[in-house]
């Protein structure tokens, strides 16, 4: 009772958004909000104005009709799949303590401060204070999968004071406890509230609370108080809209329809003056046999003339437009989750396409800010070496034998029963440092297996599996464990490890938390012989801000093992510790009481008590964890870089290690000019670093380039900055000039940055650069930069589902990503820009030949088209052939896109679609639409038939102007498609047949006597298509419609050739070859699919990055040896060698900067005051 007077949610959800009453009316709101919806609506509405009209209602009614019936129906399903999903979950069964009893209720009539019980394998019904379970010390293990992705289980426990209760109805019927806590909120891992219960106030936090979505699981049973309900819970707080991503093609779409309104205006406007001049000098004379209408002077006729043009011309925005848009790119979404060379076998995951509305924008990519841990690399750790009171101990193993794992040199761990047998490590030294007791050693894996999160479980003796939330964590423990140091379980309360095999329990007295902005982590223990100690491992460089002034001597020796082991692409953790004064802990633990039960800045006073301390202590040593390159990234970023798209990777690891992986993988390149590091600590000294570096960069430009542009500089840069700098790089006083530093460069690391750095450089690139960024990352701490990219791309790896849930596309291998942009996303724009332009062409063209029809009318608003074929048009006779070619088009194979990684540049630069593409295919329209007018009406005029009778009439003019649009803009697909197939062939030649069937049929005898006056063209098929004249006119106004076309193309490919005819035309000779050449061609196409499904298998070849301009091939001589002879292929690029030739291929690059031994790239560090380089 006193819960319902505060009028709490309760817990039934909706995530539907009509019923049976709302959804007409709604929905039609929805879409009349579309701005083409809300102009047919318009239109019509004028059209059943008599006056203005001088087309029937049906020819905007169908169409209009025919969209909002589509988009209707696919929304009702989406509503009805949302209304059984609500029923279902809110129809749930739960027992809820009701009148001191357990009673079956729906979650739907569960309410704020009830009590429920649940059980193991339960969905957690609303968000809960856990209360008491069945587990030891009030345990439950939770798994948030529905909420975050991750599979792991967690685990949460119940404060004492309500553990005691365990499960006692009537002890839980008598509690009378208040809980004060944060408003509702979306926050997943944080929960500030108290619990005041006998007079105590009680801090809770995440850990003691279990949210909706979770499931429980190895928990027989557990208790919980209902703190929010239905829509207050984090799960349904978390379930708003996303932002809604554009494309850049969509946004010029806005730009043209704008455009084409104000040109259809303008084209009315004129006709409309038109039609007052006709009226003032010509109409007077015809007002004896068509007299005007009472009121109706020659004003007026120009203004309601006006209106009826605009019904008239309103096809140059086709309404279909919008659907086939939708239709297309549902169908590219298809092909990236049925493509079988994306899909990852080992983890049973397909590439998925978790949006349908940025296809295109996947060919237009320019920049790519990737992850580094578990994106590039396969966040599997391996412990290999450390660094322990200034002594260096383990090697890395060799990648290329792995039989040495297996082999004598490794570590025999038998005299530890708890070992666990998977784990390898080859210094035998650090096991005898071990046996012989060393003080250091033991204090470095005690705090290894004491200061962590993870779970362990046990299910038979010795049997030990590890539970971590990270890969780091779990490997780290495990090494621990080998090396005698066993983390055996956990209680709330307390560890329980067992050292050198004596089992010892720890008292937990506090846990510092990790998080990006901390990076560390701090657990204090008090031993079983009572001394306290704080035990630290994280980031290096906080921890070295952390330590006593004694440790400077071991600081400067593990130091430079760290530099090492980062050298050679491992991730590093410092480790240090410090034993506490009992009376000094237990002042602090008192403090920290107060900030935990604070409900005001909690997060904040329990930062500064964590620093207060951390602080004075003692160097430990440091961990070095391998973390191996995934397949196939270093051929990915070559080929990406071929196809001139610029990889940046933003990491959290150390420099040394990020500047390792960048050379494994190709992004930082030996032959590189020179690779910056800028480091500074201060604002002063990043800025200095930034125009000292600038400087460098623009002494090297290219004559005559602007300072602006990005390929300004001759040569290839690397550039690499660290987090505390990128801080100072990313003020609005510094962001422009680092911003054109960077983009001067071909790659750029970025080291030590936090989640929202990731973002703000991802943001800084949008708002300043006119180009299409992707960031593509695996963790929770990349989602911020997933969102903020114009696509995100998630890898379901080891780190859950957090990145794949944000994003808009996931698959599982970062080499993918290349398939998805090369040949997916090349396509997707390629078949949409071909579409548009084509579109726009065949419309513009069918409402152009009305406009010069005015100038012959008296500019009466007569149609020049019969009224069925103006209804017709865009919905039957045209809108497949056009379908097909969005969805099957393709200039190059899939093998060829790899082969040349130059072809996606065009895509990058908004070749293939612009305003200017836009404004050429009008001009084409213009001057197609006036050869389907007049070569017509000059072939009819004063003619006649051959049997006498006259043919030159309306309706004879009206069929013949038609027949020679529908195949003037057939004949102009067939030259706009590049890949004919059964299912293109079929739709064009069935439009057209269509076209004839459809005509004849609706000419015929027999629709005119049902309704004459909706079928006037009473047997004008028959008259008219049975005259060779009208063939031959049809014929002539074809071939001159398409003959500039086919002229204008065959100049151009001569004389300016793209890349695109460049990689086409031996392609087409290939193709010509017989016998040897074309198995030689074939096999040329296969090596293609080898190199483009990089890490699947080996390259055959391997080339260095062409120095030529991204848009340009290199020009290189290719002669095949074959039985035919020796024939020369042409100017074709790189191609490898073809497997099981004669004689192997003999390549020649002229022009190549690589002549005989070169000097490695140097690495300049970017130092202030002029200070002379490191080289």
């Amino acid at each position: 009772e006193f819960n319902l007077s505060f009028r709490y949610a309760t817990n039934a959800i909706k995530t539907s958004k009509y019923n049976v009453f709302t959804f007409l009316p709604l929905n039609l709101f929805e879409q009349f909000q579309r701005i083409a919806n809300a102009y047919f609506l318009v239109l019509l509405v004028l059209q059943v104005i008599p006056q203005i009209s001088s087309l029937s209602w049906f020819t905007t009614v169908v169409p209009l009709i025919l969209v909002l019936s589509v988009t209707a129906a696919k929304d009702a399903i989406d509503d009805i799949n949302r209304h059984r999903s609500d029923n279902r979950v809110n129809n749930r069964k739960v027992q809820v303590l009701i009148d001191r009893k357990l009673c079956s209720e729906t979650w739907m009539n569960v309410q704020v401060g009830d009590i429920i019980k649940l059980e193991n394998n339960q969905f957690v019904t609303a968000d809960l204070l856990l209360l008491s379970s069945s587990e030891p010390l009030n345990l439950v293990y939770v798994e948030t999968a529905e909420l975050d992705g991750e599979t792991n289980l967690k685990v949460r426990q119940a404060l004492p004071v309500t553990g005691e209760l365990g499960e006692d109805i009537e002890k839980l019927a008598d509690f009378n406890g208040e809980v004060r806590c944060e408003p509702p909120n979306n926050r997943l891992d944080r929960f500030t509230g108290t619990l005041t219960f006998a007079g105590q106030k009680y801090s809770l936090d995440n850990e003691k609370i279990l949210l909706r979505g979770c499931t429980l699981r190895n928990t027989e049973w557990c208790f919980g108080l209902v703190l929010f309900a239905g829509p207050e819970t984090k799960l349904m707080q978390n379930c708003g809209r996303s932002t809604f991503k554009r494309t850049s093609i969509d946004r010029l779409m806005n730009i043209l329809v704008l455009c084409i309104f104000g040109f259809l205006a303008f084209m009315c406007f004129v006709l409309a003056i038109g039609n007052y001049i006709w009226e003032t000098n010509e109409g007077s004379g015809f007002t004896v046999f068509l007299p005007r209408e009472d009121g109706v002077s020659a004003g007026f006729s120009t203004f309601l003339t006006f209106w009826s043009y605009i019904i008239i011309l309103n096809t140059v925005v086709p309404i279909s437009l919008y659907v086939s848009v939708e239709i297309i790119r549902l169908g590219n979404s298809f092909y990236i989750d049925w493509d079988r060379k994306m899909y990852h076998a080992n983890s049973d995951t397909p590439a998925e396409a978790r949006t349908t509305t940025l296809n295109e924008e996947l060919g237009q990519i320019k920049y790519v800010f990737s992850d580094k841990t578990g994106t590039l690399t396969q966040n599997i750790m391996v412990f290999n070496k450390c660094s322990i009171n200034g002594k260096s101990y383990g090697y890395v193993g060799d990648d290329q034998r792995p039989e040495i794992f297996k082999s004598k040199n490794a570590v025999d761990f038998s005299f530890n029963p708890l070992a666990d047998p998977r784990f390898v490590f080859h210094d035998h030294s650090l096991v005898e440092a071990v046996k012989l007791e060393s003080p250091e050693v033991h204090t470095f894996f005690r705090l290894l297996a004491l200061c962590h999160t993870v779970m362990a479980e046990e299910k038979t003796e010795g049997e030990l599996s590890y539970q971590a939330q990270s890969p780091d964590e779990g490997a780290l423990v495990t090494a621990a464990r080998n090396f005698g140091f066993v983390f055996r379980s956990r209680t709330p309360d307390s560890i329980s490890i067992v050292e050198m095999g004596n089992q010892l329990s720890y008292e937990l007295l506090a846990i510092l938390d990790f998080n990006n902005v901390r990076k560390r982590m701090s657990v204090i223990v008090r031993s079983p012989e009572g001394k306290l100690s704080l035990y630290c491992k994280g980031a290096d460089t906080l921890i070295y801000e952390k330590l006593h002034p004694s440790c400077s001597k071991l600081m400067d020796l593990t130091t430079e093992h760290l530099n090492e082991f980062a050298g050679e692409g491992l991730r590093t953790l410092a480790l240090a510790y410090k034993d506490l004064d009992a009376e000094y802990f237990d002042q602090w633990k008192r403090r920290h009481h107060e900030a935990s039960t604070s409900l005001d800045d909690r997060e904040g006073q329990l930062d500064l008590l964590y620093e207060e301390i951390e602080k004075d202590l003692l160097l430990l040593g440091a961990t070095a964890i391998e973390d191996k390159l995934q397949d196939g990234v270093p051929q990915t970023i070559e080929q990406l870089a071929k196809a001139d798209i610029k990889v940046w990777v933003l990491t959290g690891d150390k420099q040394e290690t990020a500047e390792n992986i960048g050379y494994s993988c190709n992004l930082l390149r030996e032959e590189m000019t020179e690779v910056f590091v800028i480091s500074g600590h201060s604002v002063d000294e990043v800025h200095q670093e930034l125009r000292l570096l600038s400087k460098t960069l623009f002494s090297y430009r290219s004559r005559g380039a602007e300072a602006a542009e990005d390929e300004a500089v001759s040569g290839d840069y690397g550039l690499v900055i660290n987090g505390h700098s990128l801080a100072y790089a990313l003020e609005h006083s510094m962001e422009l000039d680092f911003l054109r530093t960077a983009c001067l460069c071909k790659a750029v690391i970025c080291c030590r940055v936090t989640p929202l750095q990731k973002a703000q450089v991802v943001e800084l690139v949008k708002k300043y650069k006119r180009a299409v960024t992707l960031a593509i990352g695996d963790g929770a701490n990349d989602v911020s930069m997933i969102k903020a990219a114009h696509i995100g791309v998630g890898i379901s790896g080891q780190e859950g589902m957090q990145a794949v849930l944000s994003s808009d596309y996931s698959f599982a291998q970062f080499r993918f990503l290349q398939r998805l942009l090369l040949v997916h996303g090349r396509w997707s724009y390629l078949r949409m820009c071909k579409f548009l332009r084509y579109f726009f062409y065949k419309n513009f063209t069918f409402t152009f030949v009305h406009f010069w029809f005015a100038f012959f009318c008296g500019f009466s608003a007569q149609t020049v088209y019969d009224e069925w074929f103006i209804t017709l048009y865009n919905l039957m006779y045209t809108a497949l052939p056009v379908l097909g070619m969005g969805l099957f088009d393709q200039d190059v194979s899939s093998s060829w896109s790899f082969q040349y990684p130059q072809l996606y540049v065009p895509g990058q630069r908004n070749l293939y679609f612009s305003k200017r593409a836009f404004f050429k295919c009008a001009l084409h329209s213009c001057y197609s639409s006036l050869l389907l007018f007049f070569i017509p009406y000059a072939a009819l005029q004063d003619t006649v038939r051959d049997d006498g009778k006259d043919v030159a009439d309306y309706q004879s003019f009206a069929l013949l102007t038609q027949t020679c649009l529908m195949f003037a803009v057939s004949i102009q697909l067939g030259l706009e498609m590049s890949y004919w197939t059964a299912v293109n062939t079929f739709f064009v030649l069935g439009s057209l047949a269509m076209y004839f069937a459809v005509t004849f049929t609706l000419y015929s005898n027999g629709m005119f006597l049902i309704l004459p006056a909706a079928f006037p063209f009473l047997g004008t098929g028959r008259n008219s298509l049975s005259q060779p004249s009208v063939w031959l006119t049809v014929l002539l106004t074809s071939i001159l419609c398409v003959l500039p076309v086919v002229t204008y193309r065959f100049l151009l490919t001569q004389l300016c050739p793209s890349i695109n005819d460049k990689v086409e035309e031996p392609l087409k000779e290939a193709s010509g070859f017989s016998g040897r050449s074309n198995e030689v061609t074939e096999r040329m196409s296969l090596s293609g699919d080898v190199q483009g499904e990089a890490g699947q298998s080996h390259a055959p070849t391997s080339f260095a990055a062409p120095s030529h301009p991204p848009h340009q091939l290199p020009p290189l001589r290719i002669r095949l040896l074959t039985r035919a002879g020796l024939r020369r292929l042409g100017d074709v690029g790189s191609i490898p060698a073809a497997p099981g030739c004669a004689t192997p291929l003999r390549l020649r690059q002229h022009g190549s900067r690589h002549h005989g031994l070169q000097p490695h790239g140097t690495v300049r560090r970017v130092q202030p005051h002029g200070a002379a380089p490191e080289r």
